[in-house]
């Protein structure tokens, strides 16, 4: 786990000395990412899993059938946002304003990107009577291989 980290602070270092020419000189060096480059960026975990939520009453349908079947699609579709920060991380951008030593204002804005395939239902579960809980899990070769599809699709966007 020490040379990991060891590896990839060096890597960081690099990126940052050569600012965006990293992906660049990783595709001259014909770099093929694997699944032994991205594996231990992987918790030690056989599947990653997800939570998600969704309030029934606040679904846009007169129809309280309706609003369930959308509450549960709501719930199923925050799970997946949360098996993609697990894979992908997430892009956090912070703005804070100071004037005369004062915080004037402070923002966060968070953003997930990424492509899932192969989550497993585990289960869909009311919670109270106005609730859906939505569990979702992800296999850990199916996240490797999506991290490996990532990192490709990196170096070959840096060659164009």
């Amino acid at each position: 786990m020490r040379k990991f980290f060891i590896g990839w602070s060096a890597l960081l270092v690099f990126a940052l000395l050569n600012g965006c020419e990293t992906l660049e000189t990783l595709a001259y060096l014909n770099f093929e990412p694997d699944a032994s480059f991205v594996e231990p960026m992987v918790e030690r975990r056989d599947t990653l899993t997800a939570t998600g939520y969704a309030v029934i009453d606040v679904q846009p349908s007169d129809i309280p059938a309706q609003r369930r079947l959308l509450a549960i699609r709501a719930a199923k579709l925050d799970a997946y946002r949360g098996l993609t920060e697990q894979v992908y991380g997430q892009y956090l951008d912070s703005t804070t304003t100071v004037a005369d030593m004062v915080v004037r204002s402070d923002s966060f804005r968070a953003r997930v990107e990424g492509v899932v395939y192969g989550a497993n239902l585990v289960q869909i579960e009311p919670r109270g009577t106005d609730t859906y809980e939505v569990t979702m899990s992800l296999d850990k070769s199916i996240v490797n291989d999506l991290r490996v599809l990532y990192l490709e699709r990196a170096v070959m966007a840096s060659r164009s």
